[in-house]
């Protein structure tokens, strides 16, 4: 069979077989990969603690009524009722004060439940100083601290 074929068809019959033996083997190898390959195993998740968040220095608002705050605060920005919860919302020069009150007894009057503080740009500020803050800023002049 090589007599009637000639050497440059031998020379393309071997470029074929080279080339389709080195298809295959590709193919195989991506079909191969694919099987063996094995996700990594996810992490473990580590156990979250929520942030302790202090109290100390907000012992005027928490639990104190609505009426109790326009007391210590005068009249707030924004107030907000939606169901069962109001949220009440102070503002200085200093700070912005958020206060979520809600019901804790069937018939009692909504209470401050949480405070959240913040400055007039949007950053963090400690809740205790910006309850100060407002309290001050309401004080009439003269008047002495409870």
């Amino acid at each position: 069979m090589t007599a009637m074929i000639g050497r440059s068809g031998l020379q393309n019959m071997a470029c074929l077989r080279a080339k389709g033996a080195t298809m295959a083997a590709m193919a195989g190898l991506a079909l191969v990969g694919g099987c063996t390959a094995r996700p990594a195993p996810l992490p473990r998740a580590l156990p979250v603690t929520p942030p302790v968040l202090s109290v100390s220095g907000l012992e005027r608002v928490l639990g104190a009524t609505a009426a109790g705050l326009v007391a210590l605060f005068g009249p707030p920005e924004l107030d907000i009722r939606e169901d069962q919860a109001v949220k009440l919302q102070f503002a200085g020069p200093i700070c912005v004060l958020d206060a979520y009150l809600y019901r804790t007894r069937a018939r009692g009057e909504p209470v401050v439940t949480y405070v959240d503080a913040r400055q007039p740009d949007g950053r963090d500020i400690d809740r205790a100083s910006c309850v100060a803050a407002l309290a001050a800023r309401h004080r009439p002049q003269g008047a002495t601290r409870p």
